[in-house]
């Protein structure tokens, strides 16, 4: 199914039909691959002047036979959605490694190879789609809390640098046929924030950057708690 708006009514109609199942993890199944430095560069990076062994999302490029064999093998196992190889796939967690540049292709090419996997177990049985689901980690860095534990108000990210990197990520997941967006592995709110805040601007009108950081908004703000009642 290469029409984006076909595959989204199949991706509807099989919720309604069934549970779908999650793939599982990426990084211990590359694990077992035992991959060393000379895999992760590849020809491309064989000159990079930094060490890049764990990078694992530098592996769609230099070793997608890799990532699409383990694609392959969740959904041979019966997964019905992939998760995109895209967790660091952000210019702030690609700075590691100096690979900044590469964060916007990592997340195209990170979508074609699940998108390419996925359609081709589609074919085998057409009445089970599979789908992609482009993924957003939550970047190396932290938004509320402070690296430096003598400086406890010292950030060494912003909000504004966030939405930045998960609105290119996300652009570049939906160029590599993504059919969804999934924010995952969450352990800083205001991160998730970002990401919601990045997802919802690709795709509809922005609420205002400071509606969102304060919780202003709807989308955002905490439930309220009624007040406890005696039961009489």
């Amino acid at each position: 199914m290469s029409d984006r708006s076909v595959r989204l009514q199949a991706f509807k109609h099989a919720l309604k039909e069934r549970i779908l199942i999650l793939d599982g993890g990426m990084g211990t199944m590359i694990q077992s691959y035992k991959l060393e430095e000379q895999d992760y560069r590849g020809k491309r990076f064989a000159d990079w002047p930094s060490d890049v062994k764990g990078n694992n999302d530098l592996l769609v490029l230099t070793r997608p036979d890799v990532i699409g064999g383990i694609e392959k093998a969740y959904l041979d196992a019966g997964a019905d959605i992939l998760e995109t190889n895209t967790f660091n796939a952000t210019r702030i967690s690609m700075a590691d490694y100096g690979m900044e540049e590469l964060a916007y292709e990592l997340n195209v090419e990170g979508a074609r190879l699940a998108r390419k996997v996925a359609d081709a177990k589609t074919l085998e049985n057409p009445d089970k789609p599979r789908f992609v689901a482009g993924v957003l980690g939550p970047t190396s860095r932290t938004c509320s809390l402070s690296p430096d534990v003598n400086n406890p108000g010292y950030r060494n990210v912003t909000f504004d640098e966030l939405v930045e990197n998960y609105t290119e990520a996300t652009k570049g997941l939906i160029e590599g046929g993504a059919d969804l967006i999934l924010i995952e592995t969450i352990f800083d709110t205001l991160n998730a924030k970002a990401a919601i805040f990045a997802v919802q601007g690709v795709f509809v009108a922005p609420v205002p950057r400071r509606v969102v950081e304060q919780g202003q908004h709807p989308r955002f703000r905490a439930p309220q708690r009624r007040p406890a009642q005696r039961i009489r």
